[in-house]
């Protein structure tokens, strides 16, 4: 549909999709003394025919974002929490039937985890302290109906602070009159890593007994020992040996995209104190930095499809 202006230009609506964004689920299964709790940041989103919104202000086809929040509480109550790609996958399939105009649902759940206090060298049933790592990532894009379905999942993290005091070195890069940086062959070498990973196929269902919690944490292994045992030429190195294992380890995934900021640690000057710095006194500086981005993918891998719509931050 377009639309005349009072000029007679012709505009035509382009791509759109509305949600509702950050919706804070916490999740507490009470089925036995011993509690379990998910605690998630959901956003929803749809696309399809929404031009009379935005064109004449018909809301015939519109779902309210208000109805999408609270699906998503509701389900957190009436299918549980097994893991946010199920729970997420649940709620874009449902989108579907609930909104007809509606061609596709984009969920992205972040995860925040919780450890059971220890008390007595044992982990307490209903008391729990945030873990101060990662952010869990999941997105799931769901897209047609019935037969034709499709469902693309994407697993990841955010904010995984890693560092390693030596193992690193930078030389060998281009040199021109405004280059200041000095080769080293001993560096620190630190980020704050986002790695999201899509999977193979686009068959998903909720509750299909996929091992979502268990491969996050081999995937998130794996990459963790690439990080600590891989000498590091640059942190492109690294970060593809790290999606390179994952790939070799881990057949269902069909791709792992990386962004990664250099967390810069300079050596101090401490000479005009009379004081020799070995590689032991630095200053962590927090901006600018390098800024470094890669997919490394398995040959022959299906299409991505839209699997990494809307999702930021990745080449």
């Amino acid at each position: 549909m377009s639309d005349e202006t009072r000029s007679g230009t012709r505009v035509v609506l382009g791509a759109n999709q509305y949600g509702k964004a950050e919706n804070r689920v916490v999740r507490i299964h009470r089925d036995t003394p011993r509690h379990e709790i998910r605690d998630l940041n959901v956003s929803t989103s749809l696309r399809g025919d929404f031009t009379d919104a935005h064109v004449t202000g018909d809301q015939g086809n519109v779902l309210p974002t208000d109805t999408q929040k609270n699906t998503a509480f509701a389900f957190a109550k009436k299918h549980g929490v097994s893991s946010p790609e199920d729970y997420a996958i649940a709620l874009g399939t449902h989108f579907l039937d609930a909104a007809p105009p509606a061609t596709g649902a984009r969920i992205g759940v972040e995860e925040q985890a919780w450890d059971r206090i220890q008390v007595d060298g044992s982990g307490h049933d209903h008391s729990f302290v945030r873990r101060g790592t990662e952010t869990r990532t999941c997105v799931v894009t769901v897209e047609g109906r019935g037969a034709e379905q499709q469902v693309w999942v994407v697993s990841g993290f955010t904010d995984l602070v890693v560092l390693k005091s030596t193992g690193s070195e930078f030389k060998g890069f281009l040199v021109d009159e405004y280059t200041t940086l000095q080769e080293t062959d001993d560096r620190i070498m630190a980020t704050s890593l986002t790695a999201r990973w899509r999977y193979e196929g686009t068959g998903f269902t909720a509750g299909s007994g996929v091992g979502w919690d268990a491969t996050y944490e081999d995937v998130k292994a794996i990459m963790m020992s690439a990080f600590a045992t891989t000498y590091s030429r640059a942190l492109q190195e690294t970060l593809y040996a790290m999606g390179r294992d994952v790939i070799e380890a881990r057949p269902e995934v069909a791709e792992v995209r990386f962004s990664a900021p250099n967390k810069h640690h300079f050596p101090v000057d401490l000479a005009p104190f009379g004081l020799e710095n070995a590689g032991e006194v630095f200053i962590a500086a927090d901006r600018p930095y390098g800024l470094i981005e890669a997919t490394v993918s398995r040959e022959g891998s299906s299409d991505p499809g839209l699997a990494w719509q809307a999702v930021p931050g990745f080449v």
